[in-house]
């Protein structure tokens, strides 16, 4: 391999154990140094895209206008896009609240909730213009945008994140065993 490949990472509406699981990939993250390089990735800090990826992972569901903007900025500037997790795949807990109306779920976590009845007693919803509009609903990244590889698990294994990013890597073939997607 003569080129290092330029690897993207983000979280969306999740909890950020995915890329926890990711480091999880210990002593061979400098194996993974050799072969790559991060750009706009919470793990170099790149806030914005640099030049083209070739692989962009992606974290997390999508609850709101921001999470859209970014989802459509990876798949723009990557070639291959994988959502890992099961909030990228199917929404995950963030998806919770798709049974429940918008406006009821924003008046629990700010005026009725029992962490906020005090903080907030003027019962002032937040209105900046500069927060993200919420989406009636949290979508998996494949409904936004389309994704080339699912890689599953809540977090996914680190074992596997590296299996599956080194057969990219490599141009070898992705192969997910049955255990890996078998939920009994």
């Amino acid at each position: 391999m003569s080129k290092r490949k330029i690897i993207a990472t983000t979280s969306l509406a999740g909890c950020f154990g995915c890329h926890m699981s990711f480091l999880d990939i210990d002593e061979r993250i400098l194996d993974l140094i050799q072969l790559v390089e991060f750009n706009k990735s919470p793990i170099d800090d790149i806030k914005k895209f640099s030049k083209h990826c070739d692989i962009g992972l992606i974290e997390g569901g999508v609850c709101n206008s921001d999470n859209v903007e970014v989802l459509k900025e990876f798949r723009k500037h990557c070639d291959i896009l994988v959502s890992f997790g099961e909030c990228a795949i199917m929404g995950g807990l963030p998806a919770l609240r798709n049974n429940i109306p918008i406006q009821e779920c924003i008046e629990e976590a700010y005026l009725y909730g029992p962490s906020v009845e005090e903080a907030n007693e003027k019962g002032i919803l937040p209105n900046d213009i500069e927060i993200p509009m919420l989406l009636d609903k949290v979508y998996p990244c494949h409904e936004v945008v389309k994704i080339d590889y699912f890689l599953p698990g809540c977090p996914p294994r680190a074992d596997l994140i590296w299996d599956i990013l080194y057969a990219l890597i490599t141009g070898e073939e992705v192969e997910l065993p049955y255990e890996v997607i078998k939920y009994d």
